[in-house]
């Protein structure tokens, strides 16, 4: 295991999880804007730590590995926690439409790794816009109340809908690319 900086980011990350989940659900009001900032120090260590590997060449399988993983823990565990204290459909639906397709695109993954095809389903610009209105929708929903008179709840479930909604667009484009890879993979075996 590569003990440098930008993995040192993604184990705070997976650190961070538990503290999330805890600050949210305490009956404090001020308990919602420290899970806010939990979350959104965790979101920068999500970019952080990518950026330093490729800026300093520190990219590793262990980070490739990991970096995932952080990413969908922490992702998952918000919007559970947001479903909780929120049960209605409003949440529901998105979150598990969310939480659904980082499972099934993961396990993708990994299945065209295994075939080495991963260049195949590698995350592009789409995912990260993606991910860029998952983290800010789930930021603001984490803190709950309106700032300085800004709807914060509003904004974030119109951005944790278009994070939903790119999320289903994205996972079509990656398993049209696993498809098409794995029918280019087909006719070479059956022309050989």
């Amino acid at each position: 295991m590569d003990l440098n900086i930008p993995n040192i980011l993604t184990l705070l990350r997976i650190v961070l999880i538990p503290v999330l989940g805890l600050m949210f659900l305490l009956p404090y009001p001020w308990s919602n804007v420290v899970a806010a900032t939990v979350f959104g120090v965790a979101a920068i260590t999500d970019w952080l730590d990518g950026y330093l590997a490729r800026r300093w060449e520190q990219t590793s399988p262990f980070g490739a590995f990991l970096d995932p993983v952080a990413d969908k823990l922490m992702v998952a565990v918000a919007l559970v926690a947001l479903v909780t204290v929120n049960p209605s459909a409003a949440f529901a639906v998105p979150a598990a439409v969310i939480i659904g397709r980082e499972i099934a695109v993961s396990a993708l993954r990994e299945w065209m790794a295994e075939l080495g095809k991963r260049a195949s389903v590698a995350v592009g610009m789409l995912g990260k816009v993606k991910t860029t209105a998952q983290m800010l929708a789930i930021l603001l929903l984490l803190l709950r109340y309106d700032v300085l008179g800004i709807p914060v709840q509003e904004i974030g479930m119109v951005l944790l809908y278009l994070a939903a909604v790119l999320t289903l667009y994205s996972m079509i484009i990656y398993l049209r690319a696993a498809w098409r890879a794995l029918g280019e993979e087909a006719g070479r075996r059956s022309g050989a």
